[in-house]
């Protein structure tokens, strides 16, 4: 008992230790944010005093020069839309691959398992070639290519998961009258709302943060959060408004924190139904 005691008191400061660790850089982030530019270059450890303090000047001037607003609410429509058709594919196509046993369901599967360790940066300029030739270089049509990027994952986790519900309980339901549709809506996916939401914090911190992507697709005419806050970085000659920049973090990653301090619960759940069971 005296060992089991002691290694749960080096755990929990082992654990405190790397939680302070992980913290620091974000904390240096929302210091310099209420730090003049040039206080914030000269001495970015220090905390703010009476003479670096900037109130919310840095706030308030990143947001008109940056088109904050108008970022934010494409960051949403992109993200939100995406993390929706993500979601409503591959869970129907994890249904279907789980339930039929064939070769090629196998072959599909397998090709959705690959589609995760394939580099983005092997095949962004091709990408973005096709989405410039077929028109997906605009807002919905980015919608498209995260499906695209993000089916491999979700697929993975929703067909782990759907292998461990018992057949009996869509059996019943056909029974009783229903039709495929009916079983899927009525029946399956409201077991896998722990995996959905699983698969919805995923996606959405991935596509909300996401740069690469927006930027080499539509970044030209519309900027996502991330492609404004990087734009916003370098100005004219090369001059950087280092403390607007921090404001800019800050306000950018607030939605996405929120969100996951709302659904962590049902990261570590989902994750361990759908890859341990099955």
């Amino acid at each position: 008992m005296e060992k089991q005691k002691v290694f749960r008191v080096i755990g929990f400061w082992g654990l405190a230790v790397l939680a302070v660790i992980y913290l620091v850089p974000l904390l240096l982030v929302v210091m310099n944010s209420l730090k003049g530019n040039l206080f914030v270059s000269s001495d970015p450890f220090a905390l703010p005093d009476s003479q670096s303090f900037a109130a919310g000047a840095n706030y308030t001037g990143g947001v008109a020069k940056t088109g904050f607003v108008s970022a934010l609410g494409l960051s949403l429509f992109i993200t939100v839309l995406s993390v929706l058709v993500i979601l409503l594919v591959t869970s129907m196509t994890a249904w279907y691959i789980a339930r039929v046993k064939a070769w090629y369901t196998s072959a599909l599967y397998y090709l959705f398992v690959f589609s995760m360790i394939v580099p983005f940066q092997m095949v962004m300029f091709t990408m973005s070639k096709v989405a410039n030739v077929t028109g997906l270089d605009n807002p919905l049509g980015i919608v498209v290519l995260y499906t695209g990027f993000g089916a491999g994952l979700s697929v993975f986790i929703f067909v782990g998961f759907i292998r461990a519900i018992p057949i009996e309980i869509e059996e019943a339901a056909m029974i009783d009258g229903a039709s495929p549709w009916q079983v899927f809506f009525t029946v399956i996916f409201p077991i896998l709302r722990p995996t959905a939401m699983t698969g919805a914090l995923l996606n959405t911190m991935w596509i909300w943060n996401d740069d690469l992507l927006p930027y080499l697709v539509i970044g030209s005419e519309w900027k996502t959060i991330p492609v404004a806050v990087q734009s916003y970085m370098v100005g004219a000659y090369g001059h950087k408004d280092m403390g607007g920049f921090m404001a800019m973090l800050v306000l950018s990653i607030i939605p996405i924190v929120v969100f996951f301090l709302i659904g962590q619960k049902s990261i570590i759940k989902g994750v361990t139904a759908g890859a341990v069971k099955g």
